[in-house]
């Protein structure tokens, strides 16, 4: 067992076991304060309850039910009652103080009230009850309703309710109450232990394993049924781990593709060199060559860079002030002309209208990511036609719409020619490297907008990028 588990196991199992000695001492407690009220005697029973009660009880059923009924009282009451025959002696011979008997004897001649009584069975000698205790007042004697001696007979109308019973020993300590509360809480703090630290060890496990580099590893249903806390954190576990697994499977792939790109600019230098070597006369084509190719490869070297600092976060602050409109207009003026050169035409839509449409960011990387996406436009669209570039306002942020009158792209690739280095099922008659819509989409969502493509219905490929306009203060 780890020692997360024996920590739970142990806070929880004191805090249960606490809990139960409280509550059971509490209820112990409670019942023996009841059983000590139940023996003694009660507020509101009177000294000549009992008396008369032991007189009833004699006159019905002779000396042997009394003398029991005596013992039981001296049981559990500090002050006794006494049954003292004519000679002076008591039932149960217990020594008689003389001083409480020649006052209950007086108190019987002069028919005053007090705690004694004489009672006597048929033709039997007459008992005298009484308790020594006292002075007693009239309430205490008979009650909060006094009355005469009479009233408080066993069983007559407007008399106390009947005596109370011996109860027997006082209640012991609940020990098997105790028992099987320690063992059920040992039983409980387990369960409650392992219920989370059991999932603790799993993700423990699935950490250790995706260390170790096995990035396919989840943790699968056992957490997706849960729907507390622990749940949440197994499928974030599972969601970094497919994330984790994604990046690895991309740069994998990217330096597959960065290793096959540069393969063929560098066998083309080096058939350069070979040719100069074997022919010292072609030395001038041979430049040439080698000029061009180190200029693909410097593009090159360039977009792969850029790609790095967007995917690492360390493109730089996003904080100038940028007019949309404005840098839209320069970079569609630079690809004008471009274009016509190669038989093509670039219009722009400018629906902005007067009111300013500003983002903060870096206009050199997000005029990258936009003349991307218009080369990209110009290079595929068929000689003779247009790419038309339209920018808008939608609510609080700004459409911009590029559309060629080129062959499109597959439904099934168009999220994928946002990857760098894709080439899709035509890769001999396309040209680049695959970089340009990989960096326009990074810099795009680096500056909080998002990037799409879809077919035209009539024919070639519209990309709909979506800038958030960010109000900026006089």
């Amino acid at each position: 067992m780890s020692r997360l588990f024996w920590k739970f196991f142990v806070t929880f199992w004191l805090t249960l076991l606490t809990a139960n000695i409280i509550v059971g001492g509490l209820i112990w407690l409670h019942r023996s304060a009841e059983f000590e009220q139940q023996q003694g005697s009660r507020p509101g029973q009177p000294p000549t309850f009992m008396l008369g009660v032991a007189a009833s009880l004699l006159q019905h059923d002779g000396e042997e039910s009394l003398k029991q009924l005596l013992r039981d009282w001296q049981q559990s009451h500090p002050e006794p009652i006494y049954a003292v025959d004519a000679q002076g002696m008591d039932l149960l011979g217990r020594p008689v103080p003389e001083g409480a008997l020649d006052k209950a004897r007086q108190g019987i001649r002069d028919g005053q009230p007090g705690p004694w009584r004489l009672a006597q069975r048929s033709m039997s000698s007459p008992i005298l009850l009484f308790m020594p205790g006292g002075p007693f007042r009239p309430e205490d004697l008979f009650g909060p309703g006094g009355g005469p001696p009479e009233a408080h007979l066993l069983g007559e109308p407007g008399g106390p309710p009947p005596p109370h019973r011996n109860m027997g020993p006082k209640p012991p300590l609940p020990w098997l109450l105790i028992a099987t509360g320690l063992v059920a809480s040992l039983a409980f703090s387990a369960l409650l232990a392992w219920t989370i630290v059991g999932p603790i060890r799993r993700l423990r496990q699935g950490f250790r394993a995706v260390a170790a580099g096995r990035l396919e590893t989840r943790l699968g249903q056992e957490f997706a049924k849960r729907k507390d806390e622990i749940g949440e954190l197994g499928q974030e576990f599972d969601a970094m781990a497919q994330q984790l697994e994604a990046l690895m499977a991309t740069q994998r792939r990217l330096f597959h593709d960065v290793s096959h790109e540069l393969r063929s600019p560098l066998a083309r230098l080096q058939a350069a060199v070979g040719l100069v070597h074997q022919d010292p006369s072609r030395i001038a084509g041979a430049l040439e060559r080698i000029e061009r190719e180190t200029q693909r490869l410097d593009e090159m070297v360039d977009e792969l860079l850029t790609l790095a600092r967007l995917d690492s976060g360390t493109s730089g602050p996003l904080e100038d002030e940028i007019d949309l409109p404005a840098l839209l207009h320069s970079i569609v003026d630079d690809a004008a002309f471009e274009a016509e050169a190669q038989g093509r035409h670039v219009d722009f839509q400018d629906r902005c209208g007067e009111a300013p449409a500003f983002i903060r960011g870096r206009p050199e990387l997000l005029g990258r990511a936009l003349e991307n996406v218009i080369r990209n436009g110009i290079k595929y669209t068929a000689p003779g036609t247009r790419v038309t570039v339209e920018a808008e306002r939608d609510g609080d942020s700004l459409r911009v719409r590029v559309a060629d009158a080129g062959p499109g792209v597959p439904e099934a690739e168009l999220d994928a020619i946002f990857v760098p280095f894709f080439r899709g099922a035509d890769r001999e008659q396309q040209r680049g490297y695959g970089l340009g819509l990989a960096i326009a989409r990074r810099a795009i969502q680096a500056h909080g907008g998002s990037i799409r493509a879809s077919n035209r219905p009539d024919g070639g490929l519209q990309v709909e990028i979506h800038l958030p306009l960010q109000p900026i203060p006089a």
